[in-house]
């Protein structure tokens, strides 16, 4: 399994990871001024896992504006959705804007970048395939 690398300009922290429950309920407003409290915001991005099943994530991302996540894959398909600012998403040919209240969904293995066109805060959700677990 292969998640997104999220950047090449300095060493990153991994995320935090929260094992699923039955049931999770999160405050997004909050979880993203956490993140903007921390350090990693400084450099340009931070991101915190959310919710970690087998088969399932969901990672909290907050760019600042023109922050770049550069072009990566994932084996599972994946949901952004922008939940704060405005994104483009770069993926087979095309650009994608997404602002706030924005989804996209790519089939997996699409090559994408991010980039940030304020600041912004987006929600990825990565589905992987039963064998990819």
């Amino acid at each position: 399994m292969s998640e997104p690398s999220h950047s090449s300009q300095s060493p990153r922290r991994p995320h935090t990871q929260v094992t699923a429950a039955p049931y999770l309920e999160l405050d997004l407003v909050r979880e993203v001024e956490q993140l903007q409290r921390e350090p990693e915001w400084e450099r340009g991005q931070n991101a915190r896992t959310l919710v970690k099943y087998d088969d399932l994530r969901v990672v909290l991302t907050v760019l600042k504006a023109h922050a770049r996540i550069p072009d990566h894959q994932t084996e599972g398909r994946i949901a952004i959705q922008t939940i704060r600012g405005h994104i483009t998403v770069r993926a087979s040919g095309r650009t994608f804007s997404l602002p706030t209240g924005g989804l996209l969904a790519l089939d997996r293995g699409v090559r994408h970048d991010v980039e940030a066109v304020d600041d912004s805060a987006f929600l990825l959700t990565i589905a992987w395939p039963d064998k990819a677990v």
